[in-house]
């Protein structure tokens, strides 16, 4: 009578799953190297139709795939950086036009002008305080609230998003049409500097989503200290 035996397989016991064989392959990368003949013999589905397909062709597949996405990806940088190469441009021109004045009285003018005609701006309003007595009665230095200056003063960064009513609105040419608003402090220094502000340039849309609370505002903080430097004459 045969006896049976006391030592059963292993995978008898602990039955062999998907992950031990691929942790298999994984690890024992000779192992098709040994046995080329399956790779050929391997079928799998096409993700683009019903028909099978041999494991090299299933991934050749993946590799064009892949590739299309990446070439995808560079296009996408190439247009930003065009699209970075056309604002620098702008702001360029923008900032020559500001330090070739030589009239500090209508450069504030001047500033929300070019800001409007180089970066497609629908308005554009501006106010500086703490001139200098030679244009303390300049339009551009009167009607700011003591509460104005203090929101300007507490901007760290333009400040971008839904028309909410604030004051500065009304420095605006039609506020009605001001969905959107990017505020930004003037200050001597850097936008992020504890300077208290001495003006305030304000950017508006009729678009709800032209200036969003989720954009970012590093292009928008160069322009706030350019106009900051240009503006240093008016004090």
């Amino acid at each position: 009578m045969t006896m049976p035996n006391s030592n059963l397989p292993s995978a008898i016991n602990n039955p062999i799953t998907e992950d031990d064989i691929a942790n298999y392959l994984a690890n024992t990368p000779d192992f098709f190297e040994r046995h080329a003949e399956m790779l050929a013999a391997v079928q799998l589905t096409n993700p683009h139709s019903q028909r099978a397909v041999s494991l090299q062709e299933r991934q050749a597949n993946l590799l064009r795939e892949k590739i299309k996405m990446l070439e995808l990806r560079i296009m996408d940088m190439i247009r930003n950086v065009n699209d970075n190469m056309v604002l620098s441009d702008k702001l360029l021109q923008w900032a020559r036009t500001l330090f070739l004045n030589t009239d500090p009285a209508v450069l504030p003018a001047l500033m929300a002008d070019e800001l409007a005609d180089q970066f497609a701006v629908p308005q554009v309003g501006i106010k500086v305080w703490g001139v200098d007595a030679a244009y303390a009665g300049e339009a551009f230095a009167q009607g700011v609230s003591d509460d104005a200056k203090v929101f300007a003063s507490s901007l760290t960064e333009p400040f971008c998003g839904v028309n909410t009513g604030l004051e500065a609105i009304h420095w605006l040419p039609d506020p009605k049409a001001a969905a959107s608003l990017a505020i930004l402090p003037l200050r001597a220094g850097p936008i992020g500097s504890a300077a208290p502000a001495f003006g305030l340039l304000v950017l508006a849309s009729p678009d709800a989503q032209r200036f969003n609370s989720t954009m970012g505002t590093e292009f928008l903080a160069r322009v706030a200290e350019l106009a900051s430097a240009a503006l240093s004459p008016l004090r």
